[in-house]
């Protein structure tokens, strides 16, 4: 077997070099002392000089001592000719691996840990590589762990080449673990209530630099700082506590965010955002958002108050404007809306009080309702693989909200709403995606009239029934026109159930096919009546989402037709 090692792009015109007798990791290795070919007279001369000390160091750094190198030179034209035959003979096998800790590290369970794991043992191939390795991960543990006086107190590789064995003893004496000091930064500018809570390395307990990077995480998620850079200052470390220096840089003060999208169910969107991160030094900050849609163009504003943990516990006062039409009925709703919301691990939790106005008409009658709605809700999401292409996933979601004519509202209501997500990959190219919404209002005998649109239910479009049109499914009353003729016009129901069963294939890396079938229906009491959409549909998969467009057909109707979803995003 023969090896010609020419440098890429020149051309070896002074020295040829053929390698033999070496194998894998032993012949990439000699390759890699060797270096390329020389270019030069005197390169060659000095590469020849060099050739057999390099082949013998790259054997012994793999445990390889008792090499046989032949180098055989032939010069009698241009180029050089050089052969170089190697028979590594037997490796050098390690005989006694003896690796302790000593002092406070040696009854910390991470070093303990760390020993099991350790990849060298009696009888191995020597190999210099991974005793410095283990050596080099002992010291950086150390560090980590606060043991900054740690040191070796023996380091040694003993080889006995003629016997064919080594001995490996590594002796690390930690010292003292020390502990976390105050927190240095710039308290004027930020509040201790919005930099404490968020930096999880405490004061007095045992240094962890997991902890710093935790920390460093947490800070920067606020979206309050362009840079956080939080380290430990040894310099002046006293008493076996080392401070942390906290250097925050503010985001920019404001931001614009512009956005364009469509939609089958509402059509073209375009979305404004203006947000300002960072108002005090306290953390309060706002979001602006307009959104121009024929179906439902709206206006919110939010202004958001950290509480006891910046990321985890937010107090939330908003305002929103929305025109939006539901079935057949046109809505225009004025808000304003006061929430306490609190994450703990996945799960998100959500209290809130909001003043919801309504306007709509049916049938030539006009309502004007007011009502006050205490409510709360629950969440968690599961999720693995990418945000925007989730391999698998479990969501679940559950509202609670309730009114009262003895509390400010214009009627008695009692709202629940639920909705399931599920995602699984499998085989590959398989997926399944399942959905679920349920919803029920229940108000007073008599009042059903003044149930505003937005809290009743109804279904159909890309992300409830396909086959069907945004919103057309929903109880239906008979009316009149202005000419005379009975139309009937849908006005959402107080019940909602709707699940959705989807298999999708990936044909290509970016690209899947999917087949699925859509139903149930939204109602009043004793009126369900199933409506089912069926179809097929290709997605495109993006950083930001997969772009689905699909065609399904509600098979549930007498006359069906065939209707296209458009929708862009993720799905989870």
């Amino acid at each position: 077997m023969a090896l010609f090692l020419l440098a890429p792009g020149a051309q070896a015109d002074v020295l040829d070099v053929e390698l033999v007798g070496l194998k894998g990791e032993l012949k990439t290795n000699a390759e890699a002392w060797l270096g390329s070919p020389p270019q030069t007279a005197h390169a060659r001369s000095n590469y020849l000089h060099s050739a057999r000390e390099n082949i013998a160091n790259s054997l012994r750094a793999l445990g390889y001592y008792r090499p046989q190198i032949d180098l055989d030179l032939q010069h009698d034209e241009e180029p050089w000719r050089l052969r170089i035959e190697v028979d590594p003979g037997e490796p050098v096998r390690l005989r006694h691996v003896d690796i302790q800790v000593s002092g406070e590290a040696s009854a910390d369970p991470a070093f303990k840990t760390f020993l099991e794991g350790v990849d060298l043992r009696s009888e191995q191939v020597l190999q210099h590589d991974r005793y410095e390795q283990v050596r080099r991960r002992l010291h950086a543990l150390g560090l980590q762990r606060g043991y900054f006086d740690g040191r070796f107190v023996v380091s040694r590789v003993a080889v006995e080449p003629i016997a064919g064995t080594a001995d490996i003893e590594l002796f690390y004496d930690s010292g003292p673990r020390y502990r976390f000091g105050k927190l240095i930064y710039d308290d004027e500018e930020f509040s201790p209530s919005l930099v404490t809570p968020l930096v999880t390395a405490r004061e007095g307990e045992p240094y962890n630099q997991s902890r710093l990077s935790e920390s460093q995480v947490q800070l920067q998620r606020t979206g309050y700082f362009s840079t956080v850079m939080l380290r430990p200052d040894l310099d002046a470390a006293s008493g076996r506590e080392v401070p942390l220096r906290l250097q925050l840089y503010p985001a920019k003060r404001h931001s614009v965010d512009l956005g364009i999208g469509y939609s089958t169910d509402t059509e073209e969107r375009l979305t404004a955002t203006w947000r300002t991160p960072r108002l005090n030094r306290h953390g309060h900050s706002q979001e602006t958002r307009l959104r121009y849609s024929r179906i439902n163009p709206s206006g919110s504003f939010t202004y958001s108050i950290p509480l006891s943990h910046p990321l985890n516990d937010t107090l939330q006062f908003g305002a929103r404007l929305e025109d939006n039409e539901y079935g057949d009925l046109d809505s225009l709703q004025k808000e304003l809306l006061v929430r306490r919301e609190l994450k703990q691990g996945n799960w998100i939790y959500s209290f809130s009080l909001r003043a919801l106005q309504e306007r709509w008409s049916v049938a030539g009658r006009d309502f004007d309702d007011e009502y006050l709605l205490p409510g709360f809700s629950i969440s968690q999401r599961l999720r693995g693989g990418s945000l925007a292409n989730p391999s698998s996933g479990f969501s679940h979601w559950y509202r609670l909200e309730g009114a009262s004519e003895s509390a400010g509202s214009d009627i008695n209501l009692f709202r629940a709403t639920a909705n399931y997500g599920y995602i699984q990959s499998f085989a590959e190219r398989h997926r399944v995606v399942l959905r679920s919404d349920l919803g029920i209002a229940l108000v007073s005998e008599g009042q059903r009239q003044d149930l505003a649109p937005s809290l009743g239910f109804f279904a159909g479009g890309g992300q409830s029934i396909r086959g069907y049109s945004y919103q057309s499914i929903g109880t239906e009353i008979t009316t009149t026109n202005d000419e005379g003729e009975e139309v009937k016009l849908v006005v959402g129901g107080e019940r909602l159930v709707t699940a959705s069963v989807e298999y999708q294939y990936s044909f290509k890396p970016n690209w899947r096919g999917a087949i699925f079938i859509d139903g149930g229906d939204a109602f009043d009491e004793e009126d369900f009546e199933f409506h089912g959409g069926a179809g097929v549909g290709v997605h495109y998969v993006t950083p930001v989402g997969a772009v689905r467009l699909e065609v399904a057909t509600p098979f549930t109707e007498d006359d069906p037709g065939w209707r296209v979803h458009l929708a862009v995003g993720a799905e989870f």
